[in-house]
């Protein structure tokens, strides 16, 4: 179950994916059939570890190398709820992108294509660390399976 929770995490910003992925894992380790190696569940909590932190640094730096600010990382993830509370599945993605567009202009008052461009750069930071998420927790899951 907390495999399928880690999934659904990878996608929903509340659930942190990963780390509930690795906590089934660690459940299998102690309650599983199979028998799975300390050295296997070690190794999949630093990835974990490393994952949930380049989840929060990918964004930002995607951002930053795109010349946009803070405020637009933060209107990034302000305007992927909005769109996850109103809009689901496809406000989430055009919320991220409106949100780091709007905060840009509106916050730090730069150009149109400043801002587009730092959105852009919040909007793929985010996808790639959304993707980095679900394989992690994805690899996680077909393990999960496997040593039950």
């Amino acid at each position: 179950m907390l495999g399928i929770a880690g999934l659904v995490g990878c996608i929903l910003p509340v659930i942190p994916g990963p780390p509930f992925s690795w906590v089934g894992l660690l459940l299998l380790y102690f309650w599983g059939d199979e028998p799975m190696s300390l050295r296997f569940l070690l190794i999949w909590l630093v990835i974990t570890i490393v994952v949930t932190i380049l989840d929060y640094l990918v964004p930002a730096y995607f951002t930053k190398v795109t010349g946009g600010s803070r405020a637009a990382s933060r209107g990034s993830l302000v305007g992927l709820l909005v769109g996850l509370i109103f809009f689901p599945p496809i406000g989430m993605i055009v919320g991220a992108f409106v949100g780091a567009l709007l905060a840009e202009l509106l916050i730090n008052g730069s150009r149109m294509g400043h801002s587009f461009k730092a959105a852009m750069g919040a909007f793929i930071g985010f996808f790639f660390g959304t993707f980095l998420k679900i394989v992690t927790s994805a690899v996680m899951m077909f393990y999960i399976v496997k040593f039950l």
